[in-house]
């Protein structure tokens, strides 16, 4: 038992390490396409780490995408691929920013109210496409594709000074009116900045997520409804009523992803709130084979990847390179996981044939005894 429980190990730790290494060596060969230093640009990259402030940085952005990637990994434990993270998060960010400037209550309830605004539209945003799926078997792929688009629009919309939003006196941009201060969630000084609070919140709920899957009946049969939704409606499981929780659970915790920087920097949202985010969670989610740690470590692989290119072109590389190497991740992990899962199943296969040949040879000797 414990041998099979090391080679698991192994075999979940090799994914992700050929992934890296593969996308690794193809920017590489992309930088000697250039004629440019393959290495230089890692030197550069890592060498940033010395500072403080990139450290911070790094470290809030790395709670947004832990957010979003878990947002993401629940639709995946469900065998569901809920692409519509990135407007799940935007539409409930906005509208987040749009009550908290609206109203003004005692600290922690004016930041309760936030949150619960936050995940309340992103689960009904994500519960469009689970009624849609369970109702008229309309794929989740597809419907989420269009729920980002529209939620793009009607956040265009909504901003517009005619209706929910505010246009600062002598700015271009638009934005949902600031929160007042009541509505600031503290964060933790540090020499480099300020770490999000919500960032120690997002990362908390990853304890959350995994004790839920693993340690409870609610994420026992989400797990067998993703495995398998005939062999758990066979078993007394609700397959629909479970694809649609999941994707209301999902949409929610996609809500909070917007949550550290608007809680803990902007405390409003405007035009220029990052977008991508919900995108990059697929990447995080996929590379961290939807485990707690493996997303907290692919998060910080990226956010670092992020915000440590920045000052490349102070040296004559293009940022863009983080971005190539991203996308070849993404293309690494599809890869590299099936080349493990197949191996995995080889290995299952010798093992047992070794195992029937012991045995065979053991039930020789007692004949022969």
């Amino acid at each position: 038992m414990k041998k099979f429980d090391k080679d698991r190990l192994i075999l979940g730790l090799a994914g992700p390490a050929l992934a890296l290494v593969v996308a690794f060596l193809l920017t590489s060969v992309v930088l000697l396409a250039s004629n440019r230093d393959p290495f230089e640009p890692y030197r550069i990259m890592f060498q940033s780490l010395e500072f403080t402030d990139i450290q911070v940085l790094i470290l809030n952005q790395t709670g947004t995408y832990y957010l979003a990637a878990l947002a993401v990994a629940i639709g995946f434990r469900m065998n569901l691929f809920n692409i519509g993270v990135d407007g799940q998060y935007r539409l409930a960010v906005m509208l987040a920013a749009v009550v908290g400037a609206a109203v003004e209550l005692p600290g922690p309830l004016h930041i309760l109210l936030i949150v619960i605004v936050a995940m309340l539209v992103g689960a009904l945003w994500a519960g469009i496409a689970g009624v849609l799926k369970t109702t008229r078997g309309v794929s989740e792929v597809v419907s989420t594709i269009m729920l980002n688009a529209i939620a793009t629009s009607l956040i265009a919309w909504m901003i517009l000074p005619a209706n929910l939003g505010v246009q600062p006196p002598g700015s271009n941009d638009l934005t949902t009116g600031e929160i007042a201060e009541s509505g600031w969630m503290p964060g933790l000084d540090v020499d480099g900045g300020t770490i999000y609070g919500f960032t120690f919140v997002a990362f908390a709920l990853g304890v959350v997520y995994w004790f839920v899957l693993n340690r409870t009946r609610f994420g026992f049969d989400l797990r067998a409804t993703g495995a398998s939704g005939s062999a758990a409606q066979a078993s007394g499981v609700d397959a629909k009523k479970m694809v649609l929780t999941a994707m209301l659970i999902s949409g929610a915790v996609a809500g909070l992803a917007g949550m550290p920087m608007l809680l803990g920097q902007t405390h409003t949202y405007s035009l220029s709130f990052p977008v991508g985010v919900g995108f990059t969670g697929i990447t995080i989610a996929l590379l961290g084979r939807n485990s707690p740690v493996g997303i907290f470590f692919a998060a910080l692989l990226i956010a670092f990847l992020d915000k440590a290119s920045a000052s490349l072109d102070q040296y004559g590389f293009e940022k863009e390179i983080a971005t190539i190497m991203q996308g070849l991740i993404v293309i690494s992990v599809v890869v590299a996981y099936e080349l493990v899962r197949q191996y995995g199943l080889r290995r299952q296969q010798q093992k047992v044939g070794e195992e029937l040949a012991a045995q065979a040879r053991m039930k020789k000797e007692d004949v022969a005894a």
